[in-house]
């Protein structure tokens, strides 16, 4: 059996080897097939790696043109805590509305620190997101204290537009400032946003004002209030000429009506200043004015918005988010 096993193995080697040394021999016919069924294998497989690839670009290209960062800044007890916790219940993200320093036990959504609802003040940077006319916007709530201004610096550099808040009472102060400086410093597009129209002593024409001198912003307002402190009722809406009433319990329920005739006067003065002011600034619009031809309301806001993208305007909004009075407008603009 030993002898038999190593004959055996001694011819298999032998065989595999003078196989080895031969000249390998192929028909024509055969080898064009082979070639062709390798090159075709190749082609497809390179074929569908592509369309691939592509498919995955324009579907990222899609997500991103629907995705917004957004952070809110202001000068500490401006309301921007308040005003976050009012945009993630009227876009459905939160179902109940809870307020600063914890009063009712739970505390604002984004204040996650025990710390900080005991003093109702934002300590760290709080993220979260939010869907709005089939965009996804992520808001980053920063703090307010000069002393974690930092956390305010991190987070410009992620963002693609910011909301500062301003109070109607305080006005610009310091800290407004330094925020302002900041978001100019990493070239992050801005709107304004007027609170606290229901306290005593509101004057949000005073505040608009201060922004251009101490801010040095090209702004204008883009809605004017239906009354202020205890009669602040609503907002009128300057690029439709229509007046916001907020009913319901948490003001979600708006009632669009006519502008009341004791303030007509003062919001067709305040649009023709918007678009003034937009029309020093975006060639298109400045065209229309110019020609005397009738400004439509989505040309106003498409131009205020690529006037505000390119950093060359500062719209101004208004309302009071504790009071539950913030205009739809506000969001449309992420």
């Amino acid at each position: 059996m030993a002898r038999s096993a190593r004959s055996y193995t001694t011819r298999l080697l032998y065989s595999l080897c003078s196989s080895s040394l031969k000249p390998q021999t192929q028909s024509s016919t055969a080898a064009l097939l082979s070639g062709s069924f390798q090159l075709r294998h190749f082609s497809a497989g390179s074929a569908a790696a592509a369309r691939l690839k592509e498919e995955k670009e324009a579907w990222w290209k899609e997500s991103l043109q629907k995705l917004r960062n957004i952070g809110i800044s202001a000068h500490i007890d401006s309301g921007k805590t308040t005003l976050t916790e009012r945009v993630l219940y009227y876009t459905g993200r939160i179902h109940e509305i809870h307020e600063v320093r914890g009063k009712d036990g739970v505390g604002a959504k984004m204040d996650s620190m025990d710390l900080e609802r005991e003093k109702g003040i934002t300590i760290q940077s709080a993220a979260t997101y939010c869907s709005w006319k089939d965009y996804q916007v992520n808001i980053i709530d920063t703090p307010g204290h000069v002393d974690f201004t930092i956390e305010v610096e991190r987070a410009l550099r992620v963002l693609d537009g910011a909301v500062l808040v301003l109070c109607s009472v305080g006005g610009v102060q310091s800290q407004s400032i330094t925020v302002d400086r900041q978001m100019r410093r990493y070239e992050v597009p801005r709107l304004a946003f007027i609170n606290k129209l229901d306290r005593m002593g509101a004057d949000p024409w005073k505040v608009l004002n201060q922004a251009r001198s101490k801010l040095r912003h090209h702004s204008a307002a883009v809605q004017v209030p239906i009354g202020l402190e205890d009669d602040f009722k609503g907002l009128v809406d300057l690029v439709t000429l229509k007046a916001h009433y907020f009913h319901g319990s948490n003001g979600e329920k708006i009632v669009i009506e006519d502008i009341p005739a004791n303030i007509e006067a003062l919001a067709l003065e305040k649009r023709r200043e918007l678009i003034e002011a937009v029309s020093e600034v975006d060639d298109k619009l400045a065209e229309a004015f110019l020609s005397d031809e009738p400004i439509s309301p989505i040309d106003l806001e498409e131009a205020f918005r690529r006037a505000t993208i390119a950093r060359k305007f500062v719209p101004v909004f208004m309302g009071s988010a504790f009071k539950n009075k913030v205009g739809s407008l506000l969001l449309s603009i992420f």
